[in-house]
């Protein structure tokens, strides 16, 4: 599965880089996401609860950081475990460009599924990934607008 796209944030490039590196501002706009720990400067462990079309599923798994180009891009990576409902390991290029006083975030994502998640089909998983980002992006650029106001 493959995710391109850019995001328009009304926030200064140092505030959006701040904000994507921040395990809280994280977990408040990763939806689902109950919990988000920073292990390292690179590494972090998180914990989703998401719906999947009908089905709910929980997740745990390691996200980490290279390419660190601070504050203009970075890799992702993340691999998890979600028991019986499978498995989800993806890749995300995160690219922020200043645009006066506003943030173009570009990126390129791919991810690959397993188990019960991938029997699902791939148009189900597809459709609740792009809600699942379009609702993190929203609640990202309302936190990074809240943090630019302060």
């Amino acid at each position: 599965m493959e995710m391109k796209g850019e995001e328009r944030i009304a926030a200064p490039r140092e505030l959006v880089w701040a904000a994507l590196n921040d395990p809280e501002v994280l977990r408040g706009c990763i939806p689902g996401c109950t919990a988000i720990d920073r292990l390292s400067a690179t590494d972090f462990t998180a914990t989703l609860k998401v719906r999947i079309g009908p089905i709910p599923m929980s997740f745990s798994g390691n996200i980490t950081l290279s390419n660190v180009d601070a504050p203009h891009s970075y890799t992702l990576s993340g691999e998890s475990a979600g028991g019986i409902a499978g498995l989800a390991k993806g890749r995300a290029d995160v690219a922020l460009t200043a645009d006066g006083e506003e943030t173009i975030l570009a990126y390129d994502a791919s991810a690959e599924i397993g188990g019960k998640l991938a029997q699902l089909g791939s148009r189900l998983v597809g459709s609740s990934a792009n809600k699942l980002a379009a609702k993190f992006f929203s609640d990202f650029s309302n936190a990074a607008l809240a943090k630019a106001a302060r």
